[in-house]
């Protein structure tokens, strides 16, 4: 039977048509409510967790412009101290007395060049107290600034107020963007002249644009200076006051370029460093950006990056989608539970009406219908029992899927810091070994590890696209590889270490080296790993122990074996045969060797033997993984002699 639910008159029409009533079943009335139920907690988290990822994103975007601006300020900083040292030579200052004697001129000439070409400036030039550009490095160039007036630009007043000066602007002469650093050279107290030394800042902007971010340098009225996308170059966050105009214009600091403020919704500015804001692009295309800012330099710059929030947007209504369709199973089991209950009652409920009648019948017939009662009664009671034990189940597996979930995030977060570890060691080593080159006044070594820095950087930036891609790519496509070239590139990376511990590593490689079918970054990470290890063994020998005449040494010895070679028989014959050779790599040290109860666990994930803090247990683990992924074989064992040694076989290419 339907209830009636009677409406309220103004809506159900009582007024004109008394009687008249509206019939609304108990299931339709609880469909309605459940659906706004899952609509309300679709609309509430969807709200939570859109800030929510949008404040993930701003916590992110904070770091990387963090890692952005100490690069900038680094490089600002650089050249920061040229100019003094140049206004304090004694050929600019006979210049500054004789201007017009040409071997002067030609001296000086010369000797920028030299600076320019050594300091890695763009240029270097000489000015009188009036402006007037006397030597300069470009001095044999089309654009030469040699008889150029520059009083117009306020690095040139700040020097000759005795002040440094900072300043960046298009060349008035050649056109192209620079930042300039000026430093007065002064004569018995009196300012004689200005030294400029100007800086290119476009790799930047190259590296921005290579990172995918769409990042900005703005300077202290919000114009866009350096950027990413080169349609963003010299436009405004927001409309330019006329004062700030007619100073840019004196001081031509942005050349002929008009300077159009971005399209964007509202006027931008730099008072809240996080912002959401709308763009619309070139097309008339609307995009819903977060803007960050960060302040960089001496001149009040400032770094502001542009990040879509389609994405966060969509992430935050995907998991409010999901909530709302939990919201209704749970809502829809709640009702189905009802409804079997009122079905269960009502059986109850006829059972009693029939054990009623059948109470006057004949005895055996009232012992059967009893008998049956009870077998009924039983196997709900069973039917019951199964539908919880289903319901334990359920959630029992669910547990156990999510540990699964997080066990995985684990190792993968475990796995990013041992990755990008021993990488990171490197640059410290080569930033050390550069700032002294420098201090040294050798620049040419400085150059060497600066590049040596930036392949280290495009090393671990593919070591992190491994790991990101982990999750959609099997295994890397597989190419050859020059073992002598690896171990080159591994031995590199642990040379601190070798250094503290006063270590030998000895090399036994066959001419030509061979070439195995790997990927390079990754066999580099297992040779890596096998070294480090190695490296930690031999730190516990004492250097004058006699037992161990060699001291803290390793062996790495390659050879070529066949196919399917034991490597715990050196003198077992092949395994098999398939035409494909191996090339064998083997680690030795003179250390104490593995304990026999250590070996069975040697490879195993998070298993390791070092204090706390000195290790995660996954090196080994991830080797045995990249050798078994390449077709080759990872095993360890105890030297005869003493120490132990790590054997990697791979396929040769």
């Amino acid at each position: 039977m339907i209830p009636r639910f009677q409406l309220p008159p103004f809506l159900s029409g009582r007024g004109s048509a008394p009687g008249r009533y509206f019939f609304v079943s108990n299931s339709t009335l609880a469909g309605l409510l459940a659906a706004l139920a899952c609509l309300a907690v679709g609309l509430g988290s969807y709200r939570l967790l859109s800030g929510w990822q949008v404040a993930q994103l701003a916590h992110t975007n904070a770091q990387r412009l963090g890692a952005y601006g100490v690069s900038l300020e680094n490089a600002l900083a650089r050249h920061e101290t040229l100019p003094f040292v140049l206004a304090q030579d004694h050929r600019l200052h006979d210049l500054l007395d004789h201007p017009n004697d040409p071997g002067r001129v030609d001296t000086v000439n010369r000797y920028l060049e030299l600076v320019q070409g050594r300091a890695g400036v763009t240029a270097a030039y000489l000015t009188d107290a009036a402006g007037l550009t006397l030597a300069a490095s470009n001095w044999a160039t089309s654009q030469s600034f040699i008889g150029q007036h520059y009083t117009f630009r306020p690095y040139f007043t700040e020097a000759m107020e005795g002040r440094p000066g900072r300043f960046y602007g298009v060349g008035a002469t050649t056109g192209d963007p620079g930042y300039f650093i000026s430093a007065p050279v002064q004569q018995n107290g009196t300012i004689r002249g200005v030294v400029v030394v100007k800086v290119s800042l476009a790799a930047f902007e190259t590296a921005w644009r290579e990172s995918g971010d769409a990042l900005n340098l703005a300077d202290a009225h919000g114009v866009l200076f350096l950027a990413s996308l080169p349609d963003w170059r010299y436009r405004s966050l927001a409309p330019l006051p006329p004062a700030v105009e007619a100073e840019l214009h004196e001081t031509r600091q942005y050349g002929p370029y008009p300077l159009l403020p971005v399209k964007a919704s509202a006027a931008l500015s730099f008072a809240d460093p996080v912002r959401p804001i709308t763009l619309w692009d070139n097309g008339g295309g609307r995009h819903e950006a977060l803007m960050q800012t960060l302040p960089v330099g001496p001149l009040g710059w400032r770094l502001v990056l542009f990040s879509d929030l389609a994405s966060a947007y969509g992430l935050a209504a995907a998991q409010a989608t999901a909530l709302g369709f939990a919201t209704a199973f749970l809502l829809a089991l709640g009702f189905f539970a009802r409804q079997r209950h009122s079905r269960l009652q009502e059986r109850r409920a006829a059972r009693a009406e029939l054990a009623r009648v059948n109470a006057e019948l004949e005895a055996k017939v009232a012992e059967r219908t009893a008998l049956l009662t009870a077998t009924n009664a039983r196997l709900e009671e069973q039917l019951e029992a199964q539908a919880d034990a289903e319901r334990i189940l359920r959630a029992t597996q669910d547990r156990a899927l999510q540990a699964g979930r997080l066990a995985a995030l684990g190792q993968m977060a475990a796995g990013i810091t041992h990755e990008l570890n021993q990488p990171l060691a490197a640059l410290n080593t080569l930033s050390d070994n550069a700032v002294a080159f420098l201090q040294r006044g050798k620049p040419e070594g400085a150059v060497d590890n600066l590049r040596l820095i930036s392949q280290l950087a495009g090393r671990m930036g593919r070591i992190v696209g491994e790991l990101k891609a982990f999750a959609r790519r099997g295994q890397s496509e597989l190419a050859p590889v020059s073992v002598r070239e690896a171990l080159d590139h591994a031995l590199f990376i642990v040379e601190l270490r070798r250094r503290e511990l006063d270590a030998t590593i000895a090399l036994a490689l066959p001419e030509p080296s061979p070439q195995v079918l790997a990927d390079p970054v990754r066999l580099e990470q297992v040779l890596v790993n096998l070294l480090r290890n190695g490296l930690d063994a031999v730190a516990e020998v004492d250097a004058g122990d006699p037992q161990r005449p060699g001291g803290r040494r390793l062996l790495v010895s390659v050879s070529r074996v066949p196919a399917y070679h034991d490597p715990e028989d050196e003198g077992g014959e092949p395994r098999g045969s398939t035409g494909v050779s191996l090339v064998r790599i083997v680690i030795a040290d003179q250390g104490p060797g593995i304990p026999p109860e250590v070996l069975p666990q040697l490879f195993e994930p998070f298993f390791t033997t070092k204090p706390v803090g000195d290790g995660l247990g996954l090196g080994l683990s991830i080797s045995l993984t990249i050798a078994e992924s390449f077709g080759g074989t990872l095993a360890a064992r105890n030297r005869p002699e003493g120490g132990a040694e790590f054997i990697l076989e791979l396929p040769a290419a």
